[in-house]
């Protein structure tokens, strides 16, 4: 199999899904990795990027076609409340894309008969992430645009000039934050998706509607595919048809969370979705009109193995079992 770039746009042009990873930091946590640094997994970038190259080929083992950086809480800001330079914190954004580029050309040397290249999306966070105080699931911030622009901007020229195939800026919980990034995607040479968050079926996190948050990119020339991530697997199939009526001819992309609920008081994770319910969510998101699929938080390599199992299945995705 070559290992040259592959263009990301021409991969979403087959009938067959594209598959993505799972939840990476949650896959990280579960490995025993130390995550509670403000930049999250980010800071294994600096101790132990080993232990992102594990998950990553697990990952990849598992069937995903497209896994993602560690970047999402690379920020400016991020790096510099532990002490890093902007030069130092240019340089960890891209080598979270090169260990990323690295797993994927092992992969092929381990599996050269492998019909397809596995991809990279740059992970871009929302704003909120860098905050740590729950607006990431509220999209309330009280800030000016200047401000998100100003905490955007840095980061996506360096995830920009990095390599990717495609930037994910993903968990965006709001409508002003999803205008932002749109505006500043402008002017980026690698196609990019955005995916939202979402309080239930219809609403973002911050309580606009997703139809029109997905409309803000109906004409966008680098956002090649919008859809949700960290929301809960029961809302997909609705918010996949409000997000197609929106943006009709737009590729979609989910990767929901694994449809457990946290209790804060007892601090346990409760109402947990097996593989096999996941796949067969999988397959319904296929039949209702998403072409890249995966998971998030708390969506593992078995989750994937059995979402990849599931979706290469030979039916039509209008056919039913």
């Amino acid at each position: 199999m070559s290992t040259s770039p592959v263009n990301f746009v021409d991969s979403l042009d087959h009938r067959k899904p594209l598959i993505l990873d799972g939840g990476l930091g949650s896959e990280l946590a579960r490995r025993g990795q130390d995550i509670s640094s403000p930049l999250w997994s980010a800071e294994l970038l600096i101790s132990n990027p080993l232990a992102i190259a594990e998950v990553h080929r697990a990952y990849l083992d598992a069937g995903a076609q497209c896994i993602t950086s560690v970047s999402y809480q690379a920020s400016v800001p991020g790096f510099a409340s532990i002490g890093v330079t902007p030069q130092r914190a240019r340089d960890l954004s891209h080598l979270s894309v090169e260990i990323a580029r690295k797993a994927s050309r092992e992969f092929l040397s381990r599996n050269p008969g492998c019909n397809y290249q596995p991809m990279v999306a740059a992970s871009v966070g929302p704003y909120g992430a860098f905050l740590a105080d729950g607006s990431e699931y509220s999209g309330n911030y009280g800030v000016e645009d200047r401000t998100l622009v100003d905490f955007h901007r840095q980061r996506l020229e360096w995830l920009d000039q990095s390599g990717a195939d495609v930037l994910a800026c993903e968990t965006i919980p709001s409508l002003q934050e999803a205008s932002v990034l749109g505006e500043l995607l402008n002017s980026v040479n690698t196609p990019a998706w955005l995916s939202f968050s979402c309080q239930n079926d219809r609403l973002l996190n911050d309580g606009s509607s997703i139809a029109e948050a997905a409309a803000l990119f109906r004409r966008h020339p680098k956002v090649v595919a919008v859809g949700v991530n960290c929301s809960a697997p029961q809302t997909i199939t609705a918010l996949i048809g409000r997000i197609k009526s929106a943006l009709p001819g737009k590729a979609i992309v989910v990767y929901p969370n694994s449809g457990e609920h946290y209790d804060a008081v007892t601090k346990t994770w409760h109402g947990v979705e097996s593989p096999l319910e996941c796949a067969a969510a999988a397959r319904t998101w296929l039949e209702a009109g998403a072409s890249i699929i995966g998971g998030c938080c708390r969506m593992g390599p078995a989750h994937i193995a059995a979402i990849a199992a599931e979706l290469d299945d030979p039916r039509d995705p209008g056919e039913t079992s």
